[in-house]
């Protein structure tokens, strides 16, 4: 289960909009208890390929993100990328290029009025949707 802040899933789906026509790419961060994972963190990232139909993030954008995260004590959860025209499903490129079955990998639908969020697992070539919940705050534990 994936848990996102409301304000997270607004940085993903503007940043999926202002990208346009292109995809819209970053990464996601935060922590992980029990088989929860917790987005902390959003970083849009340019789409280095500037195309409408695939992305790549340029690896020193990577690189400082990941840096980022290990200063605030965060894991790296999965990325994210938008679909312009398309439904929020991985692509046969999509589902070739997932490197870490550990990860998520959300992907912004913009083909409706409305963006639309899917989170996928995938593992050994098969996509499999992972359950999310949108939250305005998260629950304090004491």
């Amino acid at each position: 289960m994936l848990e996102i802040l409301r304000e997270h899933y607004d940085i993903m789906a503007n940043h999926a909009l202002k990208a346009l026509p292109n995809e819209g790419c970053g990464l996601i961060a935060g922590i992980i208890e029990g088989n929860k994972k917790i987005i902390k963190k959003v970083y849009p990232l340019k789409n280095t390929d500037e195309s409408p139909e695939h992305f790549s993030m340029d690896p020193s954008d990577q690189f400082r993100c990941i840096t980022d995260m290990r200063s605030q004590g965060l894991v790296m959860l999965g990325n994210f990328h938008s679909h312009p025209s398309t439904p929020a499903r991985p692509s046969q490129e999509d589902i070739r290029l997932a490197f870490d079955s550990s990860l998520s990998y959300l992907i912004v639908s913009l083909k409706d009025s409305k963006p639309v969020l899917k989170s996928f697992l995938i593992e050994k070539g098969i996509a499999k949707e992972e359950n999310y919940k949108v939250l305005e705050q998260y629950a304090t534990t004491i």
